[in-house]
C-alpha cells in the first residue's frame, strides 16, 4: 500500500469527492488541513507548486487535484498506483 497525501480545506467539494473516492477504495491517507494554516499551505504551495486544494500525492508521485485522481480512476491506472 502506497503512502498517500492530501491537503484539503474544510469547504472544498472537491476535497470531499476525492476523499469520497479514496474512502470507496478503501485505502488509508494522510489528510493534512490548509484552511487557517498559512505555514501548511506554504508548504503545499512549495511542493505542488499550486495554491489551489486538494493537492494529492500517492508515494512520491504528485497526482495533482481532484480532476486528476479521478482521471487516473477511469484510466484503470489508480488501482495500480495504489497497489
Amino acid at each position: 500500500m502506497q503512502n498517500i497525501v492530501i491537503y484539503t480545506t474544510r469547504f472544498c467539494p472537491f476535497c470531499v469527492r476525492a476523499k469520497w473516492l479514496l474512502d470507496k477504495k478503501g485505502v488509508r491517507y494522510r489528510e493534512i488541513a490548509v484552511d487557517n494554516d498559512p505555514g501548511k499551505r506554504a508548504e503545499m504551495t512549495a511542493k505542488a507548486g499550486s495554491r489551489t486544494v486538494p493537492q494529492i500525492w500517492i508515494g512520491n508521485e504528485h497526482v495533482g487535484g481532484c480532476d486528476e485522481l479521478m482521471a487516473l480512476e477511469r484510466s484503470g491506472r489508480l488501482d495500480k498506483m495504489l497497489g
